[in-house]
């Protein structure tokens, strides 16, 4: 038991009493261990209101923070944070009580001496901020609270110290909060909040995120709240962890960026339908994915999929899937207001097949050309995939923007992508599913599109060389006699399986 004699302000011999009694034994920090457990149940919470154990728990935290050497009694602080975690989870006579004394400001004394501190103590913040969100829980009133005593400076302290187990909780007070007053949400997109973001993007990029709340977060600020485009280049000036490869033209993109692509990314994949992206953050992610191409100028041929572990090519990637899943999204909604048409406005299919026209062509292909020609002389220009899936999801994005939209379906024609979408029809061991994205897109092509279908029908075959798995879908390599470039045609005679 800790000697309270000592204390500048000594615990009260009564609030000792209460918590003796409440449970049953003499000795302090058995006493809160077990009234930790009892306040497990709702019923025990119940009682413990009924006690006022509560105010009793805040004054002993108080009593101590003020001590002058109060980190030696971090263990009785950590007992205290976590039985006050356990009465305000769902407990509203709880939360009413630990607002009305104030116990937002004495949480946060012990808070901001720890994350101060050469040497916080990670457990004991996480608990404190535990006791926080349940707090925050309770309402508009908890919430201002909170909000109103440790934004933005204690929100930016606390996401410094750096650690999963403090950004897990701290991003759920910060959303609570915000989600029941939305209007907070723009206030950490200004001047003011914006190091409370920054601070959240790295400690999760460098020390990574066991729960949800972080992608809730971002997820509104960036997406919901259409931030993206104001915010994303602020992050450009954050260190980059030591170890960490910038593979970007002109060092362009930082880490965080690559990582916060990666979270939007994850997130529009997972909730797929039911985050509404804008036009303004849509163009801007195209906008970043014409930025990123450079790495391609000097890009290795990938050997694992995103992350890639390069910061250029993970932006690139990212940026690309993104792309993909707005698409996904936007035909699934049947919005009137159509982002795919805009994004077609602004060049999005003739980006998209002049890239994949200048990669090299997929493994299966490339096998059949050595059977011709020492193959660098067909494709001595051609760029390597930066990662693992690179064409794959370009071959995605395309199949996406041509479902049931016929300017779409005719532009491919028109530009001679018709040809290059069917070499996709392959397996490809640098492209996972390649084959059955090419197939869906092609599908999507051919769909309702007279011309297509024609056109498609009418290929012609010179100078082809057979490879097995190509001649499985009743098509085969051929080497324009022109451009020396390969390509995909119909087998004479064989009906062709899309």
């Amino acid at each position: 038991m800790i000697d309270t004699t000592f204390l500048e302000h000594p615990i009260s011999e009564d609030t000792l009493q209460l918590l003796f009694q409440a449970s049953n034994s003499s000795n302090l920090e058995k006493s809160l261990e077990i009234l930790i457990q009892n306040a497990k149940s709702d019923s025990g919470r119940l009682e413990l209101a009924s006690k006022r154990i509560l105010p009793a728990v805040l004054n002993i935290v108080q009593s101590l923070a003020q001590a002058s050497h109060h980190h030696h009694h971090n263990q009785t602080f950590s007992l205290c944070f976590k039985l006050l975690r356990n009465l305000c989870a769902g407990e509203a006579a709880n939360q009413v009580s630990f607002i009305e004394l104030n116990g937002v400001a004495v949480v946060w004394s012990v808070l901001r001496s720890e994350a101060g501190s050469l040497g916080p103590d990670h457990r004991l913040v996480r608990w404190g901020l535990q006791v926080l969100a349940n707090v925050s829980l309770g309402g508009k009133q908890h919430q201002r609270a909170i909000w109103e005593e440790l934004y933005p400076i204690g929100f930016a302290s606390l996401a410094r110290v750096g650690t999963k187990e403090i950004c897990d909780p701290l991003c759920m007070v910060i959303y609570t909060c915000c989600d029941g007053n939305p209007e907070w949400f723009k206030k950490l997109s200004s001047d003011d909040g914006w190091p409370v973001v920054a601070e959240i993007v790295r400690t999760a990029s460098s020390a990574s995120f066991d729960e949800d709340w972080l992608k809730l977060l971002l997820s509104r600020i960036f997406l919901e709240e259409s931030q993206l485009p104001v915010l994303f280049s602020k992050l450009q000036s954050v260190d980059v962890p030591e170890g960490e490869v910038i593979e970007s033209k002109n060092g362009q993109f930082s880490f965080e960026q690559a990582f916060l692509l990666q979270i939007l990314s994850e997130i529009l994949n997972e909730r797929l339908g039911d985050v509404t992206v804008s036009e303004d953050v849509a163009l801007f992610v195209f906008g970043i994915f014409k930025k990123s191409i450079g790495v391609l100028e000097h890009a290795m041929r990938g050997k694992s999929g995103l992350p890639s572990g390069f910061t250029g090519v993970d932006v690139l990637g990212y940026s690309l899937t993104i792309l993909r899943d707005i698409c996904a999204q936007d035909g699934m909604r049947g919005n009137t207001k159509d982002v795919v048409d805009v994004l077609l406005s602004y060049g999005l299919i003739e980006f998209l097949l002049s890239l994949l026209g200048a990669l090299e062509p997929p493994a299966i292909i490339r096998k059949g050309l050595k059977q011709i020609e020492n193959q660098d002389n067909a494709s001595c220009c051609s760029k390597p995939c930066p990662y693992k899936g690179f064409r794959r999801d370009i071959v995605a994005l395309i199949g996406n923007c041509v479902y049931r939209r016929k300017h779409a379906q005719d532009e491919i024609r028109d530009r001679n992508g018709i040809l290059l979408l069917l070499q996709q029809c392959v397996t490809d061991e640098d492209n996972p599913f390649l084959r059955e994205w090419g197939i869906w897109s092609v599908r999507n092509m051919l769909e309702g599109n007279d011309e297509n279908q024609k056109l498609v029908a009418e290929l012609e075959i010179q100078g082809s060389a057979d490879v097995p798995e190509i001649n499985a879908l009743g098509l085969q390599v051929e080497v324009d006699q022109r451009t020396r470039r390969p390509k995909l045609v119909n087998i004479p005679s064989c009906e062709k399986s899309l």
